[in-house]
C-alpha cells in the first residue's frame, strides 16, 4: 500500500498526526492557562477528564497518534540516511533557506519525546492512572491529595528551579521543532502553492511563538507564586 511504503506517503501520514497533535497542544495549553487565573476552574475540567470513558479513549488516541508520528518519523529518517549512503558523512555549509530546525527533526523529537516521559511521570501517571487503579489519593511531596487536584500538582511541580529549567529547555525544543513543523505538514498535505508558501512559514513561526510563550509562562508564574508562598 503507497500510503504506508512511500515516502510520500508516510510524510503524509506523519504531517497528518501531526496537525493532530498541534491540536492537542493548543488545548492542553488553554488548559494551562486557565490555571493561573483560576485554579478552582482548571480543576473542574481536571475532574471532566478524569477517568471519564471519553477522556480515557481520547487519551487511547493520543497515545496512538504520538507513536504512528514517532515511528514514521523514524522510518523516513531512517530512509533519508540510507538514500545519501556515505554522503551524510561529509562536511557541508547548510544550504540558504534551509533552516536549523529542519536538518535536525527528529533529534528535537527525541528530545520532546524524553522530556514528554518526565511529564508523563509527574502528572498523568499520578493523576488519570491513579483514578484508573482506583486511588482517591496520591502522594505529592508528603501530602495525600485528590488526583483531580490539578492545581495542586502544578504548584508542587513548578515550584522547583530544576523542573522549571527542564520545562523551559523542553517548551525551547518544541518551538524549533514547531517552527519547521507546521508549515511543513501544511506543504505536504496540499497547502503549497507560492502564494501561501511564505505565509504558512510567517503562520507556523507565530503559533510556535504564541505556544512557547504560553508553556512558558504558566510556569514562571506558578514558580514565581512559590516563591513569595502564593500571596502574589
Amino acid at each position: 500500500m503507497w500510503l504506508l511504503n512511500s515516502s510520500i506517503g508516510r510524510k503524509l501520514i506523519m504531517s497528518i498526526s501531526g496537525v493532530f497533535l498541534l491540536l492537542f497542544l493548543i488545548f492542553h495549553l488553554c488548559m494551562n492557562v486557565t490555571a493561573v487565573f483560576s485554579e478552582e476552574a482548571y480543576n473542574m475540567i481536571c475532574t471532566l477528564l478524569g477517568v471519564n470513558w471519553y477522556a480515557v479513549a481520547a487519551t487511547v488516541v493520543l497515545a496512538a497518534i504520538i507513536a504512528i508520528h514517532f515511528i514514521y518519523a523514524t522510518l523516513l529518517t531512517l530512509q533519508n540516511r540510507k538514500a545519501r549512503g556515505n554522503d551524510r558523512y561529509d562536511v557541508n555549509v547548510r544550504p540558504k533557506g534551509v533552516s536549523w530546525a529542519s536538518q535536525n527533526m527528529f533529534v528535537l523529537g527525541v528530545i520532546i519525546i524524553g522530556f514528554m516521559l518526565l511529564h508523563f511521570s509527574q502528572f498523568w501517571y499520578k493523576m488519570m492512572f491513579a483514578e484508573l487503579l482506583g486511588n482517591h489519593e496520591v502522594e505529592l511531596g508528603g501530602t495525600l491529595v485528590s488526583p483531580q487536584n490539578g492545581a495542586a500538582f502544578i504548584r508542587y511541580y513548578f515550584s522547583h528551579l530544576w523542573v522549571v529549567i527542564a520545562y523551559l529547555i523542553w517548551y525551547v525544543a518544541l518551538w524549533f521543532h514547531l517552527t519547521h513543523g507546521i508549515w511543513s505538514a501544511l506543504q505536504t498535505v496540499g497547502w503549497n502553492n507560492t502564494l501561501w508558501y511564505n505565509r504558512w512559514k510567517t503562520i507556523g513561526n507565530i503559533v510556535a511563538t504564541l505556544i512557547f510563550l504560553g508553556f512558558a509562562f504558566v510556569t514562571i508564574v506558578f514558580y514565581l507564586k512559590s516563591l513569595c508562598g502564593g500571596a502574589c
